[in-house]
């Protein structure tokens, strides 16, 4: 599932391509969009499968590549607009967005890339116990499903935010066994394999109180890529979700101002 909110074709600056993050999906988006289009960017994005409105088992991915590809179709379709290209990856979309530019065979490189608190490490990390459990449930029941335990509202501090989420359905509460395994897996690629990131400027957006992904291996993470182009921002007292958190607009700025000097270089 792919959506485009475009602008006018005469004004416009960019396109964004948005990856959302795990057990979300495009709605949750919607006040990022109106300020992208608002500043005169096209925005493309869609619902990862096994998320939001995608057919298929829920919560589930038979392999991490197969989210890879989705963004890779994604980015070939901003390529056709011929104007700079922004990918935007949070949490565990800035994971995948992370793994889609480490391929050796990626064909459609984005000018700039911004990862919001992008999973490279879990909070709260899993008992040696669960990890041997779901290694032996991987090869027999791969689909069987388990709660993910998240704290309700540890994503945001907004509560217009969590109201929503509250009503919202479609929003996954369970991941399967071979999702977690993929998950873990795609984590320590994407430390072990740092240095494919390719050479474009790179923002990352890192709430300072995440109570979702782990920070200090989100530093350490941008601390080992090895880029002339770089910038690391943490946000004091922000939670997962920066661009969902009531000083948002402070956070969109910072964003935009990132993107408006790599646009005018």
């Amino acid at each position: 599932m792919m959506w485009k909110w475009e602008v006018d074709h005469t004004k416009a600056k960019g396109v964004f391509v948005i990856v959302h993050g795990a057990g979300e999906y495009h709605a949750r988006y919607k006040w990022i969009i109106e300020q992208l289009n608002r500043m005169d960017y096209h925005v493309i994005m869609g619902d990862l499968p096994g998320q939001g409105t995608t057919p298929g088992p829920r919560g589930h991915v038979p392999t991490f590549d197969l989210y890879i590809e989705t963004v890779n179709k994604w980015l070939k379709e901003a390529k056709e607009y011929d104007l700079p290209t922004i990918l935007f990856g949070h949490s565990m979309g800035g994971l995948i967005s992370t793994r889609t530019l480490m391929k050796e065979d990626v064909n459609y490189l984005p000018d700039m890339v911004i990862l919001s608190s992008p999973c490279f490490g879990l909070f709260n990390k899993t008992p040696f116990s669960k990890k041997t459990v779901s290694l032996m449930l991987n090869k027999v029941t791969p689909s069987l499903r388990f709660n993910s335990a998240l704290e309700p509202g540890s994503g945001t501090r907004d509560p217009q935010m969590r109201a929503r989420d509250e009503k919202d359905n479609l929003l996954i509460k369970k991941v399967s066994i071979r999702w977690y395994r993929e998950l873990e897996n795609s984590i320590k690629f994407a430390h072990q394999h740092v240095d494919t990131f390719p050479e474009i400027p790179l923002l990352v957006m890192q709430g300072g109180d995440d109570r979702i992904v782990s920070k200090f291996r989100v530093k350490e993470w941008f601390n080992r890529v090895d880029i002339s182009d770089k910038y690391y921002k943490e946000w004091e007292g922000l939670y997962h979700e920066v661009l969902n958190e009531p000083e948002k607009s402070q956070v969109m700025a910072h964003m935009l101002g990132f993107v408006t000097m790599h646009v005018n270089k």
